[in-house]
């Protein structure tokens, strides 16, 4: 899959927030006065910046998994995977603010064999049961080695949103991005039992560039 958003330093979902926040910012001004202009400015800069797009220098080399998000690690458990896996598998969840870059991005190298949304509730996406409660849309990877690597996209409290631009049976590459999320949320990112984590709780991670693991 070509990745569709290089170059762009937005995200193209984002344009008409961020151009509804200029307007808003010009009308503040004709009719509000300087106050009500400074206010607009802000809520645009902060608009332009939830749906800034960077670049990232992807790693190279074999069965590397990347972060598919930038944020925080929250959570590192080894548990059944029910519904694609099915089997046991290590969970890594990254819990992205509203400050967080919320481009997402495919945590490794292979053929995507399912993209399935599961409407849900908006549940404070660091809770626990918010894993399979939670709005979400869920990507299988599937490696060249054979090896399945699940990566779930899942709203939050203020999320209500989630945009994929991923089909199955697409080739993709690691780092590619792939969809995003409006407006805080977090992602799931299940690997095969065995794999070498290089993450630890609280870390900080940045979508494409930081290193989750290595497959075995």
């Amino acid at each position: 899959m070509a990745d569709r958003a290089v170059g762009i330093p937005f995200a193209k979902e984002g344009i008409p927030f961020i151009g509804t926040a200029v307007g808003a910012t010009l009308l503040a001004g004709w009719w509000g006065g300087i106050v009500a202009a400074v206010g607009g400015v802000l809520l645009t800069l902060f608009v332009a910046w939830f749906f800034r797009n960077p670049s990232r220098v992807v790693p190279q080399g074999p069965g590397l998994i990347v972060a598919p998000g930038d944020g925080r690690v929250i959570a590192i458990e080894e548990e059944f995977e029910p519904r694609f896996i099915k089997d046991r598998s290590i969970r890594v969840t990254i819990f992205l603010n509203v400050f967080d870059v919320h481009i997402n991005r495919i945590p490794c190298e292979g053929v995507v064999e399912d993209v399935q949304y599961q409407p849900g509730l908006f549940l404070v996406a660091s809770r626990p049961d918010a894993t399979l409660r939670n709005e979400q849309n869920a990507l299988m990877i599937r490696t060249a080695q054979g090896a399945k690597v699940l990566c779930v996209q899942v709203a939050g409290l203020i999320a209500r949103r989630i945009v994929c631009w991923i089909s199955p049976g697409a080739r993709a590459a690691c780092g590619e991005r792939y969809g995003l999320i409006r407006f805080g949320s977090r992602m799931d990112t299940f690997l095969p039992v065995g794999t070498a984590i290089r993450v630890a709780l609280g870390d900080r991670v940045k979508g494409g560039e930081t290193i989750l693991g290595a497959l075995r």
